[in-house]
């Protein structure tokens, strides 16, 4: 089955999104989902020397980074989340600018060597967003989709890099959708904020009352979800912005240029 992007009446005062998606991006509720394992701040993971070969698609170069920036620390952490389970670990699958990042498949692999996990290999991301390097605005109009084969189960996401969290917050969306139960996830870097997913209930609050609820049911029409669905960090990205007007209106903008 296809699906097309839903648009706002034109008589509200937001403008349309420009453009449909093949396959609207999957968000489910927060719950108690758990903080993502950070392995290393940004600045280790994209200052090392294998860096840019690994997200051009050369394997051996991301075997050298994962094995370089990984932390006992952190498997430590992912061991004692999971506890006596054995979830699936998934990896993000993504095409960049440059070819297809090779970081998170072998992260992935190693992790499941090092902690008898087994992986997934069904599920891919079936659009390319480019987010390496884009400011807020283009990871929000340009959201990364997913599809492939899901089980009952549960899963554990493995990525490189997480920024505001959207493409984990899809990855796991369309996983539980599936009939799967998302875990937890761990990447390589980002910054320590970036590591809470879930959202709270004070910041959510705070977006509803600063924007209303006529942005919201534009962001619904538009994406799929409302705002209880969005990350932590995606919600006060949109909290930062004085004007709710705005925020579509940068959002189509973003989609425009990307599309260029």
């Amino acid at each position: 089955m296809r699906y097309k992007l839903l648009l706002v009446d034109s008589s509200e005062p937001f403008p349309q999104f420009p453009g449909s998606f093949e396959i609207r991006p999957c968000r489910t509720t927060w719950g108690s989902f758990p903080d993502v394992v950070i392995h290393a701040d940004e600045p280790v993971l994209k200052k090392h020397p294998d860096y840019l070969a690994a997200k051009q698609g050369d394997s051996a170069a991301a075997e050298r980074v994962v094995l370089a920036v990984s932390t006992i620390g952190a498997l430590d952490q992912i061991s004692a989340l999971i506890g006596t389970a054995r979830p699936t670990l998934v990896a993000v699958h993504a095409l960049e600018t440059q070819g297809m990042n090779a970081i998170p498949r072998v992260f992935a692999q190693i992790l499941g060597q090092t902690l008898d996990l087994p992986a997934q290999k069904n599920v891919v991301q079936v659009n390319r967003v480019t987010h390496t390097g884009a400011d807020g605005y283009s990871r929000l109009a340009l959201p990364a989709l997913f599809d492939g084969e899901v089980g009952v189960g549960q899963y554990f996401l493995v990525d490189d890099f997480v920024g505001q969290g959207g493409t984990l917050a899809n990855l796991r969306g369309f996983l539980e959708h599936r009939g799967g139960t998302v875990v937890g996830a761990t990447v390589l870097g980002g910054k320590a904020y970036s590591a809470k997913l879930r959202l709270e209930l004070e910041t959510l609050n705070l977006l509803r009352a600063k924007h209303g609820q006529m942005l919201e049911n534009w962001w619904h029409a538009t994406f799929g979800f409302g705002f209880d669905r969005l990350t932590e960090s995606e919600a006060r990205y949109l909290i930062r912005v004085d004007d709710a007007h705005a925020v579509p209106d940068r959002i189509i903008a973003a989609s425009r240029n990307r599309n260029r």
